[in-house]
């Protein structure tokens, strides 16, 4: 018979304030409990600070643990580890490790599947199962801290999913990271990566927050982002940066551009200048990513004086530009790369 008893880290606040006064009396309990949720402690056993009689309390009355490690891949080439997350309803997730000389950072993900399709990526013929709860998308970071042995110092929620097709969610999790009880990880440290869902972007402007937005462009033109990503037939690449703008002079918080280099697509010299034609003046970084081939999207990696022209124009034109490191290349590294290959055997 199905277990039908929810986990105690979704228990709404209130309602979990509420449970503890009538089981215990004392309103401090609250505090103690919450702190243990946003710490992502393994086991309710761990919770020490509980009295015996209540952690019993806690284990007959929920569930715990809503997101466990189903599988995890250890890079031969660098320090990267891929893991691949077991959800308590039986979807999978991914998430990546990642070592950089400036600190220990995690890309987590968001929702199970993803509704957005964009032809490039891996996760893009991942049927969209559900959202992921704030608290399975710390519980992620939590894990992934436990197999580094340190703490991660950088978030990016840019695995399977779109944060703001989950924006709730996701802003609830941004504010559990932050907590000072918790992992308390600077807003600053933290990336949103959305591929252009505009009226999100206006709203999370208005948040205060202030994290890195980060937009999957990938084309200066509607004409190929059509082509590539079917978000671009609800929200015109102007419409786009019309939003980035207002984001900008909300914040003054800078931009990231994320562009996936594609071969006889969007790599030519002409995507370039059109490109710098549309975000000159932007408070805005360009973060140029060689198209992973996931085998079956059919793209190509452009060759590297492509690479360095697209580049080089950019710079030219005072455009900051980063080449995009890569990391964890032979355990696929790149969202949804693992889950597909795994799921087939689950």
């Amino acid at each position: 018979m199905k277990d039908q008893r929810i986990f105690l880290e979704e228990m709404p606040y209130e309602e979990l304030n509420d449970y503890l006064m009538e089981k215990t009396g004392q309103r401090y309990r609250i505090q103690q409990l919450s702190r243990y949720l946003i710490q992502g402690i393994p086991t309710i056993d761990d919770m020490s600070s509980l009295s015996i009689a209540l952690r019993e309390q806690l284990k007959n009355d929920f569930n715990y643990g809503s997101v466990t490690v189903e599988n995890e891949y250890k890079s031969s080439m660098d320090d990267t580890v891929k893991f691949l997350f077991r959800l308590h309803d039986g979807y999978c997730v991914e998430g990546v490790l990642m070592k950089y000389n400036y600190g220990t950072s995690v890309c987590i993900s968001s929702q199970a599947g993803c509704k957005m399709g964009c032809k490039f990526c891996a996760s893009s013929d991942i049927q969209f199962s559900r959202n992921l709860t704030a608290h399975e998308m710390l519980r992620q970071v939590y894990l992934m801290q436990k197999r580094a042995g340190e703490r991660i110092g950088n978030v990016v929620i840019m695995g399977i999913g779109e944060p703001f097709d989950n924006y709730e969610n996701t802003m609830g999790f941004l504010k559990l990271v932050h907590e000072p009880d918790g992992f308390n990880i600077g807003y600053r440290k933290i990336t949103v990566s959305t591929c252009g869902i505009v009226p999100k972007i206006i709203d999370f402007a208005k948040e205060e927050m202030p994290v890195n937005l980060s937009i999957s462009l990938h084309a200066p033109n509607d004409e190929i982002r059509k082509t590539i990503m079917p978000v671009a037939n609800r929200w015109s690449v102007d419409e786009i940066i019309k939003a980035c703008r207002f984001y900008v002079n909300k914040t003054g918080r800078r931009i990231t551009f994320e562009y996936a280099l594609m071969g006889h697509v969007n790599a030519d010299k002409k995507q370039a200048y059109e490109l710098v034609k549309l975000i000159k003046g932007l408070l805005c970084h360009v973060n140029l990513i060689p198209v992973n081939s996931t085998g079956s999207n059919g793209f190509a990696k452009p060759d590297q004086e492509t690479i360095k022209t697209f580049q080089s124009i950019l710079e030219s034109a005072g455009i900051p530009v980063s080449l995009r490191r890569e990391l964890g290349s032979d355990i696929q590294a790149a969202c949804g790369q693992l889950r597909k290959t795994e799921m087939k055997g689950l």
